[in-house]
């Protein structure tokens, strides 16, 4: 537990955490986030954020963040989708490429250097067998935040891994589950980072718009920080070098 660690009072922090630039969470995200002035973050696919260019330009306006989610997005060959170029056959080296020319791009694009990270499906390996490593400290050399993925509890900030903090899944739960996890979060004076990807009224891998309303109205009592990570981030590491 860390009472008092928060600015301001706040009994907790949390950050809303959405990945790949889906169509989604511009055409339906981005304005109801918007419409009660909260900050996200956005962890963006290249090809999807180039198609909507304009819209992400406004979004890093407004206050939001992008982030870097890798080049290519890949994944353990467990996935179908990732069997193509699978964690399985990649080395650090490739690994630092994939981060790098994300990187590129995103500044190219947007104007902005990132300064977060998010794991692809909360990965954070290359090869096989005796031959696997870790990719943690390539993230911690290029980024202030590395985000995992599908966790089960927030992160102490006096204690957590910067380069690998926890992030809860908020695809298809109800406000109901979102509510527990934010008691806990103020009960432990925590820093909950949720995750989705798109975000409408149905669907697979899908932040329900009502749930995400009714946290956005949740959070007008505001004894809870909602920032963006490099912000919470930011004030966590220079909080913990005191």
């Amino acid at each position: 537990m860390s009472i008092g660690f928060w600015p301001e009072g706040k009994v907790a922090a949390l950050s809303l955490t959405f990945d790949d630039a889906r169509p989604s969470q511009v055409d339906y995200g981005l304005p109801l986030l918007d419409s009660y002035d909260i900050h996200a973050t956005f962890y963006v696919s290249i090809q999807p954020m180039r198609s909507r260019k304009t819209e992400w330009e406004q979004a890093i306006k407004n206050g939001h963040e992008v982030g870097n989610h890798t080049f290519n997005h890949p994944c353990s060959g467990n996935f179908s989708f990732a069997r193509h170029k699978p964690l399985e056959e990649y080395n650090l080296e490739q690994m630092r490429d994939e981060i790098l020319k994300a990187n590129s791009c995103i500044e190219q694009e947007l104007g902005i250097q990132p300064k977060t990270f998010a794991y692809p499906c909360g990965q954070k390996f290359v090869g096989r067998s005796k031959d696997v490593k870790s990719y943690v400290p390539l993230v911690a050399e290029y980024f202030l935040v590395g985000r995992d993925a599908f966790n089960e509890v927030p992160n102490d900030p006096t204690f957590t891994d910067l380069a690998q903090v926890t992030a809860l899944d908020m695809d298809d739960v109800t406000f109901e589950t979102v509510q527990l996890y934010l008691d806990y979060a103020r009960k432990n004076n925590s820093w909950l980072i949720f995750l989705g990807h798109e975000i409408s009224h149905q669907g697979k891998q899908t932040v329900n718009i009502s749930v995400l309303e009714k946290l956005c109205q949740f959070l007008k009592k505001g004894d809870i920080w909602v920032d963006t990570v490099e912000n919470i981030g930011t004030y966590v590491n220079q909080k913990r070098s005191i």
